[in-house]
């Protein structure tokens, strides 16, 4: 038994191969032929086409008229661009509507960068913040110097007086013990034995 008579497997769908074209091309040339039909010039070229075909089909002679009173082929003809007229302009509408998608989807997702950035920098800009308020700032530098050298200041000034009180006890005991000596001396003088002791020579 052949393969394509075997009841246990699916048979192939038979499709109607259908010419191929570029979706994209068409769409493009569908969307310039729809965008021209909906422009004053496409009205004024229309209007001057029906107006000829109508007037030729009255005026002219009988034996040259292909489209007499009532107008057949050309009532045939605005049915058929009707028709094609139709799909064209939703053609043109969905590829407009699928742009229009792409671009809110691109400025949701731009927005959303944004948002993101603009968050990210609001944090780098706080944390700046609190860091500059934790470093010691101009002012505060100059005003801790100058509270430095007022310190020093005083520190000399009582290193002064302390040294100055020094050198007056040092200057009263030096002077105290130049009275004891001179007072041992006038009592060593007064006492008789030392007058009976010699002069020295000289």
């Amino acid at each position: 038994m052949s393969d394509h008579r075997r009841l246990d497997q699916p048979r192939d769908p038979r499709r109607i191969s259908l010419p191929r074209y570029d979706p994209e091309t068409f769409g493009r040339v569908s969307e310039g032929i729809a965008r021209f039909m909906g422009t004053a010039r496409f009205i004024v070229y229309m209007t001057v086409f029906i107006a000829a075909w109508l007037g030729w089909n009255t005026f002219a002679p009988a034996g040259m008229r292909f489209d007499p009173y009532t107008f057949t082929f050309l009532t045939l003809l605005l049915s058929l661009q009707a028709s094609y007229a139709a799909p064209l302009i939703l053609l043109a509408q969905n590829r407009q509507a699928d742009r229009d998608r792409v671009s809110l989807e691109e400025d949701r997702r731009r927005a959303a960068m944004q948002k993101a950035d603009t968050e990210y920098l609001a944090r780098e800009i706080a944390a700046l913040r609190i860091a500059i308020g934790e470093v010691a700032t101009r002012d505060y530098l100059r005003s801790e110097l100058a509270r430095l050298a007022e310190e020093l200041d005083d520190a000399a000034h009582r290193r002064s007086k302390h040294d100055r009180k020094e050198i007056r006890k040092d200057v009263k005991r030096v002077v105290r013990e130049a009275d004891l000596d001179t007072t041992a001396a006038e009592d060593g003088y007064d006492d008789d034995s030392a007058l009976d002791e010699p002069l020295p020579r000289r």
